[in-house]
């Protein structure tokens, strides 16, 4: 049976290559489509993505909850993009993806549940309100992705979007990530605690 990771007792990987791992693929991605074109460079990524996610089971024995959704999405909707040779589906993977990450974190909190631990494999120690603002927040973020992603795709050439998709939502991304610094910083939780708040 596959199993995803337990925040509790998280598998670890050397942050390079889980970095490699996780945006090999979309790199992958770009260099097919500037050399080929969309269909090809679908097909490269959900080969890429499958090959990524079995690699890091391999190294680990467990995947992330955030990278494994992701990964299945790709491979259904390019599987879409490939055989009903409309491009359609693949750029419509990140708004689902993202709006399937910010209706579980916004969900969860409605039903008093931080889900952020699971949803982006945190090791952060917060307190319980710390939690809840960060996830809110990160909630929030998704669906400001998923919109970034409908307006780009649906303005922008095929080549633009897979460029800003690449070079554009990481940088976007790592910003809000680090904005969240003072907040993580503010609410850490001393007692150790924290994970079971979540």
């Amino acid at each position: 049976m596959l199993k995803t990771e337990d925040p509790a007792h998280p598998a670890h990987l050397n942050p390079i290559a889980k970095l490699a791992l996780e945006l090999g693929p979309l790199g992958l991605f770009f260099f097919a489509n500037q050399r080929w074109d969309i269909m090809t460079a679908t097909a490269v990524f959900v080969v890429a993505t499958v090959i990524a996610l079995a690699i890091h089971y391999a190294l680990v024995k467990r995947l992330p909850m955030m990278p494994l959704v992701s990964g299945v999405v790709v491979v259904v909707f390019g599987a879409l993009t490939l055989i009903l040779a409309d491009e359609l589906f693949i750029k419509l993977k990140p708004t689902i993806v993202n709006s399937l990450f910010g209706a579980v974190l916004l969900g969860g909190l409605f039903f008093g549940k931080s889900l952020l631990t699971i949803v982006l494999d945190s090791v952060f120690k917060l307190t319980e309100e710390g939690w809840r603002k960060l996830t809110f927040r990160w909630g929030l973020f998704f669906f400001v992705l998923a919109a970034i992603n409908e307006v780009v795709w649906r303005t922008q050439t095929t080549d633009f979007w897979v460029s800003f998709k690449v070079f554009g939502i990481m940088p976007i991304t790592l910003a809000f990530a680090l904005a969240q610094t003072p907040l993580i910083m503010r609410h850490e939780d001393k007692s150790g605690d924290g994970e079971s708040a979540a």
